[in-house]
């Protein structure tokens, strides 16, 4: 069984990053106050932070052809719901760092992968294995 992660991220605009992460990703809202609230991501308990501060610009590692931004977090999804969140950003017309693609394809780690940005500018990845004994796979 896999455990849940705690993850508490900095945003500028409260009510701009809640209303993405609760309506554009679905994500339930948990405890709050006038400085931060609590996110149910896929299981996982992601806090977000209001901060005074302009949030870091981000650095690009290269990997399989990308410019992937660092740092970033996200959640591996079954390939049946990175799909259906593909489509809904999509359709909320979200703007990809790096569009939903297959990474890695024929090769061991083969993953469906991509890369947007909450509005705070906190670089998301979400990513499936069709095959998920290849997570961890060298």
């Amino acid at each position: 069984m896999i455990q849940p992660f705690h993850l508490a991220i900095p945003v500028n605009d409260l009510s701009e990053t809640r209303d993405f992460y609760k309506n554009i990703l679905s994500c339930s809202e948990g405890r709050s106050s006038e400085q931060w609230v609590d996110f149910n991501l896929y299981g996982h308990q992601l806090v977000i932070h209001k901060v005074d501060t302009p949030i870091a610009k981000k650095k690009h590692n290269p990997v399989d052809g990308h410019d992937v931004p660092i740092p970033h977090f996200g959640v591996v999804l079954s390939w049946e719901d990175w799909h259906i969140l593909a489509d809904r950003l999509k359709k909320h017309q979200i703007k990809f760092v790096i569009e939903p693609c297959i990474r890695f394809e024929g090769k061991v780690g083969e993953q469906a992968t991509m890369f947007f940005m909450d509005p705070s500018d906190n670089a998301l990845e979400f990513k499936a294995f069709k095959d998920m004994s290849q997570l961890f796979a060298k």
